[in-house]
């Protein structure tokens, strides 16, 4: 149960807004170590180099979805216990799937409130404070 100070997070998403509200939302639940992409292939990349603790990833994006982002993350040996939460304007049951059987921690519909967001990541690492 580390503070949320202590974990390193990527925030990925083609939207600078919506990277912009995630970004704000976590710094009001006390996460000092944010980081962000707009592309996964970017965001990928950047993690191999530095890694973070948590991925809160859009699923559609141009260039590599986020599905794509999270099997990558997962076939690394490195990278693969990362704890990932998966965001999605569509609650389409086949994208939910093949999510978790990718091992993704878990997921959120957009739009969502802050406190929901929260809740998802307390629910893998627990009390944030």
């Amino acid at each position: 149960m580390p503070a949320a100070s202590a974990i390193k997070v990527m925030v990925v998403d083609d939207q600078a807004s919506m990277r912009a509200m995630i970004r704000r939302a976590l710094q009001d639940f006390g996460f000092k170590d944010i980081r962000d992409k707009g592309s996964a292939s970017e965001a990928f990349a950047a993690i191999r180099t530095d890694r973070v603790h948590l991925v809160i990833s859009d699923y559609n994006m141009p260039d590599m979805d986020g599905i794509d982002l999270l099997r990558a993350i997962r076939t690394d040996e490195v990278l693969a216990k990362t704890v990932f939460i998966m965001l999605t304007g569509s609650s389409d049951r086949e994208i939910v799937q093949k999510a978790a059987a990718l091992g993704v921690n878990n997921y959120l519909v957009k739009p969502f409130a802050p406190a929901a967001l929260k809740e998802k990541i307390e629910r893998v690492f627990g009390a944030l404070t």
